[in-house]
């Protein structure tokens, strides 16, 4: 990377822990890596954009000509303005093609303000299959739901649901993360006191129907329907005839079973209501996480664009990173001498007091115990990294400052050196700090987030609060390379034990197609496909997201005692 004027940035009057910057924007390198990632973030938005159209404008025309509004047009009646922080766009993204697809599963969720409030949005999108429930449909949901009990978050439904996708019922309806769990949570949430209102606006039938009465305000449009049977299924099971509005419309649920709190004309009024009822509410102890007035960084965050490089050959400084996502690019850095492949470390984050755990795609120069130097490679986690790390993240621990990890990282050290120092040891020691940290923890795939090093890292099998993933994220055991070496060489030597020689044009061929699935799978869009990823973040709106995943965990009070158990020494 080319250097700016050195004498410039190394101001002697400067904080001692304030990062400068090495970064020369006119170099040739810098304009490469900005074009590359520019394009990438375009497709992504570009995607991203016809997602929202959710099932098309036919659908969009239909769900109007019943005198009802869309998901989206909803929302932005429903919230305060550019307050909403969308979580699992992606979701279902490129699954379900033999039946037309999914756009987002048919439920739109995320994180906005209504009078000035955190809450948590989830709402059908009655354009996609009448707003039926596909398996990621209900993962998603479960999803939202598992981040408002984390971070005790008020939760909205906006109810427009035709049920289950019945073709795919036997993946919606019995295992623990499917249909069902989406009332359990909705029990689980009101006995933790974390304010629930339904709003059903269309169809909420068969069990669906749980949602909303579970909930502590329930609201009802005219010309909605809420019940466990529909009137077609009522005449085929009892022989019974009756209308909709007769068997589950809002007049009889407000005037007769006494089900709904609220009877409202139209979506527009029902809207106001819940923003009425909202604006009420009273406020809860905040979370002991210290904060401060938020501080700008002193470096451009469009110079991201520029500094982040995917080559393995041209390794790039997770510090200029950095630099421009803290407060004041101010970093306390922690043991800076030593586990140089894992940056650790105190800043803020929109005012926000954080640790961060971040991999240093640098190489660096060590010295072992016995005086020899060696050079370690970047984005590697070695025996003193994975120490230095443990410690640090139970130091967070102990002072009560949420713990933030940006990936970039290809695994742990191999080899006889790295047996010899205990690298099973160290990296068991750096899991299990992970894995009973009770401060919040926020994780940001930057680049390659895999095998081991993704979970010591606080993958998402390790309970991160929220998971962001810029475009150049990528998801796996291995590198798709690496992979694809693997697999091809078995493949080779299955097909030779069965008498079979391929030539060399053969074994170029069948490496290729092996890696282009396997990259396809690495990719950040088929992991928030599967919502293995929260959202996917344009880099420079890391700071922005960060400091949305921290305001939401303020929310929740509640600390456990930290405590580790057996750890390897």
């Amino acid at each position: 990377m080319a250097n700016r004027d050195e004498t410039s940035t190394m101001n002697s009057s400067a904080p001692s822990n304030a990062l400068t910057t090495r970064v020369d924007p006119t170099s040739a390198r810098f304009e490469a890596n900005m074009r590359f990632l520019a394009d990438l973030m375009s497709q992504v938005r570009n995607e991203e954009e016809k997602i929202r159209e959710g099932g098309g404008s036919k659908a969009i025309e239909s769900q109007h000509a019943k005198g009802r509004l869309t998901a989206r047009e909803r929302l932005e009646l429903l919230i305060d303005p550019e307050t909403f922080f969308e979580l699992g766009l992606y979701a279902a993204h490129g699954m379900y093609e033999e039946w037309g697809g999914a756009p987002a599963a048919g439920v739109i969720t995320g994180l906005a303000r209504i009078h000035t409030r955190l809450v948590m949005i989830i709402g059908n999108d009655a354009t996609v299959k009448a707003g039926a429930f596909f398996p990621m449909t209900s993962k998603k949901v479960i999803r939202a739901q598992n981040i408002a009990i984390e971070n005790r978050i008020p939760t909205i439904y906006l109810v427009d649901s035709a049920g289950v996708f019945l073709p795919l019922q036997e993946d919606v309806f019995p295992d623990t993360d499917d249909f069902g769990r989406v009332f359990r949570n909705n029990a689980v949430m009101s006995a933790m006191g974390i304010p629930q209102i339904a709003a059903i606006m269309g169809m909420c039938v068969a069990g669906g129907g749980y949602l909303p009465v579970m909930c502590d305000h329930l609201l009802m449009t005219d010309g909605s329907g809420l019940f466990l049977a529909g009137p077609a299924l009522v005449q085929a099971a009892i022989g019974q005839k009756i209308s909709a509005d007769e068997l589950g419309g809002a007049g009889m649920h407000s005037a007769i079973s006494g089900t709904i709190d609220f009877r409202e004309a139209n979506d527009e009024a029902c809207i106001a209501r819940i923003r009425s009822i909202v604006e009420k509410w009273g406020y809860r102890r905040l979370s002991p996480w210290d904060r401060k007035k938020p501080v700008e960084p002193e470096l451009a965050a469009e110079e991201i664009y520029g500094i982040y490089d995917s080559s393995p050959a041209r390794p790039y400084d997770m510090k200029e990173i950095l630099a421009r996502v803290l407060d004041g690019s101010r970093f306390d850095e922690y043991k800076p001498e030593y586990g140089k492949t894992l940056l650790c470390g105190y800043g803020r984050i929109g005012g926000f007091a954080v640790g961060i755990v971040a991999n240093q795609k640098l190489h660096a120069q060590q010295i072992d115990h016995e005086g020899h130097k060696r050079i370690e490679f970047g984005g590697v986690i070695y025996t003193e990294s994975a120490e230095k790390a443990a410690r640090f993240i139970m130091d967070c621990n102990q002072n009560l400052i949420p713990l933030i990890f940006f990936h970039d990282v290809n695994g742990f050290m191999v080899g006889r050196d790295a047996e010899w120092s205990g690298i099973i040891k160290a990296g068991a020691k750096m899991v299990n700090a992970v894995s009973n940290s009770v401060v919040p923890k926020i994780t940001v795939i930057v680049g390659g987030s895999f095998g081991a090093g993704h979970y010591a890292m606080c993958g998402k099998a390790y309970d991160p609060r929220f998971v962001f993933a810029w475009p150049t994220a990528r998801y796996a055991v291995m590198s798709g390379d690496s992979a694809a070496g693997t697999l091809v060489e078995i493949k080779v030597k299955q097909l030779e034990r069965g008498g079979k020689q391929l030539t060399e044009e053969e074994k170029k061929a069948l490496y290729e197609s092996v890696k282009n699935t396997y990259d396809e799978q690495t990719d950040p869009r088929y992991g928030a496909a599967r919502l293995w990823i929260d959202k996917i973040i344009d880099p420079i709106e890391t700071r922005d997201a960060i400091a949305q995943a921290l305001e939401a965990a303020a929310l929740n009070p509640d600390v456990p005692e930290f405590k580790v158990g057996v750890l390897q020494t």
